[in-house]
């Protein structure tokens, strides 16, 4: 990361339906653990679980946060999401258009600025 940016983070995670998503999207946004998060088209998942192979529609999520709101947005994550075992997977963003990186940080509660 460039020195003077913030440290972003991308989170991925599916949800078992859109109404499900969406509610959790609000959530953390309005929680500011996340400055915004993108709501995909319904994806195929084919895994095992508990011994069983599924193979389920699930509506995955882009969610852009920081580094430092991170800790809050797993937990919050954690306490919404209906799955036992949630697919929470943050992958560092090392380039980004500055401004919106910026603006990813405020939107975390990380500069004085509002979104």
């Amino acid at each position: 990361m460039s020195a003077g940016l913030p440290s972003a983070l991308l989170v991925l995670t599916t949800l078992p339906d859109a109404d499900t998503a969406a509610r959790i999207a609000r959530a953390l946004v309005e929680g500011r653990h996340a400055a915004c998060v993108s709501i995909g088209a319904p994806v195929r998942s084919v895994y095992v679980w508990q011994g069983a192979l599924e193979d389920a529609s699930e509506v995955p999520l882009a969610i852009k946060t920081t580094a430092d709101a991170y800790a809050g947005l797993e937990a919050a994550l954690r306490a919404l999401h209906p799955y036992d075992l949630p697919e929470i997977i943050a992958l560092p963003v090392t380039r980004g258009l500055p401004a919106y990186l910026q603006w990813v940080d405020a939107g975390c509660g990380g500069a004085d600025e509002p979104c």
